[in-house]
């Protein structure tokens, strides 16, 4: 908004003469906030370089990450289908702490390797997390074809990526 330099007035437009003293304003100076938290424009376009995420970035991870969390989940409870169960109250402590380790592992593995965002990292480590502490086998369903998805896009990204010699 410009402010005149003699009255300070602010205006809502640019004029040449101010409204309250009437100086000539050619070029008048604009007023600056010493807000620093405000914003400077209540609606950001969208970046023109940002591209949509596909299916096999949303739901895909790491097929190295896929792979571990199989072989933990077959480990802790392939001896529970054996035993029909009957070791469950046992296994279950070890269960979440192995799902919440999984987890912190997925979560870096998807920042690192797999080029995901924060948020994104985030929720396939809560989920590969919770998958592993359930006291079930059933998570193998989940995590080949997620794996599945992660080598598509790991395939991708190696063919969208320029020769370097």
């Amino acid at each position: 908004m410009p402010a005149c330099p003699d009255c300070g007035v602010i205006t809502l437009e640019t004029t040449r003469f101010c409204p309250s003293c009437g100086r000539d304003n050619q070029p008048m100076m604009h007023y600056q906030t010493n807000n620093q938290y405000q914003r400077t424009s209540a609606y950001s376009a969208p970046y023109a370089h940002e591209v949509p995420k596909r299916f096999d970035q949303i739901f895909g991870i790491d097929p190295r990450i896929a792979f571990l969390a199989f072989i933990v989940d077959l480990m802790l409870f392939g001896a529970a289908a054996a035993t029909m169960g009957m070791d469950l109250p046992i296994l279950i402590p070890l269960a979440i702490a192995a799902g919440i380790v999984l987890g912190r592992i997925t979560y870096k593995a998807q920042m690192k390797w797999y080029g995901d965002d924060h948020d994104s990292a985030t929720i396939k480590a809560s989920i590969v997390g919770l998958l592993t502490a359930i006291p079930v086998g059933i998570p193998a369903i989940v995590w080949v074809p997620s794996g599945l998805l992660g080598l598509l896009h790991n395939a991708r990204k190696k063919l969208s990526l320029p020769d370097r010699g």
